[in-house]
C-alpha cells in the first residue's frame, strides 16, 4: 500500500483508510496498517473472547483475527467470499481486522476529525475516537487499541510494571499529558500518580494541549520549566496530533527548552526517524509504562 504521509514531518495530516461493517462506515490510521487482503477461513481457538474469530498464520506469522462486527456491535452478516481482513501493526502486536468491505484511502486533517459528545462517547467505555465527514458520509473512527485491550488486557499498558515505584516520595514537577482516549489517560495518569508524580494537568487532544503551554511560554519566558517539567503526548489525536504538537513546542524560542516524550501504539523505526526529526526528547510504544517512569526521571532530573 502506498502513502506518503509518514514522510512529512508536523502537517497535522493523516490517512484513513474508509472499510464498511454492514451500512455502516468506519476509518483506521493507515499508519497502523501492514496489508490488506481477501478474509480466508480461520482456525478457532476454544475459550477465546466472543470478538476472536480465530487464527492464521501466512508467512509463518501467527495473527489473530477479530470480528468487528460483533465488537461495534454490528447485526449484519458479512460474505465470506468477499469480505476483507486488515492486518495491522501496534502496541508491538499484529492483528487482523475482518471487515466486509474495503473503500479506499482518503487524506484528512486532524482539525476536520470531530471528537464524539457525551451523548456518544461513554467515557472509558467508547471505541469511538472521532468522526470525520468525507463525501456526505460520516466516518466513524475506531480505538482499536481500545478493542484489543478489552479483548485481552494484557495487552495494553502493563500496570504491573508501576509497583516497584509505588514507594518512592511524592513529586510536584508538573507533567502535561496529551492522550484521546479516556481510558489510557485514566491507566497513565493513575500510573504516574502511584510512581510519585502528581501533579499532572491532561489534555485530551493536542490543541488543548498546545494552547495551555504556549499561554504558560508567553507568561513565563524565563522559568518556562518551572511550570512544565514534561511533556508526553500521544501521536493519534482529534485536533492535532502529537507530531503537530511536538514542532510547535520545539520550534517555540520559550517552550523548546522543555522535554518531549512520544507515548503511541504507533513507534516504529520509521515513526522514531520522524519523531526524532521533530525534537522529540524520547519515544516509547505505549505497553511500556515502566520505561515511561524511567524516562520521566531521567529527563526530569537532567533539567
Amino acid at each position: 500500500m502506498e502513502t506518503g504521509i509518514l514522510l512529512e514531518n508536523g502537517t497535522n495530516e493523516l490517512e484513513i483508510l474508509e472499510f464498511m461493517i454492514g451500512d455502516n462506515y468506519y476509518g483506521i490510521n493507515v499508519a497502523k496498517i501492514k496489508e490488506i487482503v481477501q478474509y480466508r477461513r480461520v482456525t478457532p481457538v476454544p475459550n477465546s473472547h466472543p470478538f476472536v474469530e480465530g487464527i492464521f498464520m501466512p508467512r509463518d506469522v501467527m495473527i489473530t483475527v477479530i470480528d468487528l462486527a460483533k465488537a461495534t456491535g454490528t447485526q449484519a452478516a458479512g460474505n465470506p467470499d468477499t469480505d476483507m481482513l486488515i492486518i495491522t501493526n501496534f502496541n508491538k502486536l499484529n492483528i487482523a481486522f475482518h471487515v466486509h468491505k474495503v473503500c479506499g484511502i482518503h487524506r484528512v486533517s486532524w482539525t476536520d476529525i470531530i471528537t464524539p459528545d457525551a451523548s456518544i462517547n461513554t467515557g472509558d467505555e467508547s471505541i469511538t475516537t472521532g468522526i470525520v465527514k468525507i463525501d456526505e458520509k460520516l466516518i466513524v473512527i475506531l480505538d482499536f487499541e481500545h478493542i484489543v485491550n478489552d479483548i485481552s488486557p494484557e495487552t495494553g499498558l502493563k500496570i504491573s510494571e508501576v509497583e516497584k515505584f509505588s514507594s518512592r516520595e511524592r513529586n510536584d514537577v508538573p507533567i502535561y499529558i496529551a492522550e484521546d482516549s479516556g481510558l489510557l489517560m485514566k491507566l497513565i495518569s493513575d500510573s504516574l500518580r502511584k510512581s510519585g508524580y502528581v501533579n499532572l494537568d491532561l489534555s485530551y487532544n493536542g490543541q488543548e494541549c498546545w494552547d495551555k503551554l504556549s499561554k504558560i511560554g508567553k507568561d513565563h519566558k524565563d522559568d518556562v520549566k518551572q511550570y512544565v517539567g514534561c511533556v508526553i503526548t500521544d501521536i493519534e489525536m482529534p485536533l492535532m496530533d502529537g507530531h503537530r504538537l511536538t514542532k510547535l513546542i520545539k520550534s517555540d524560542d520559550v517552550l523548546k527548552q522543555v522535554p518531549i516524550i512520544i507515548f503511541s501504539s504507533l513507534i516504529n523505526e520509521e515513526m522514531k526517524v520522524k519523531g526524532l526529526e521533530l525534537g522529540a526528547d524520547s519515544q516509547l510504544s505505549k505497553p511500556e509504562i515502566g520505561l515511561l517512569v524511567e524516562e520521566i526521571d531521567k529527563l526530569v532530573a537532567r533539567n
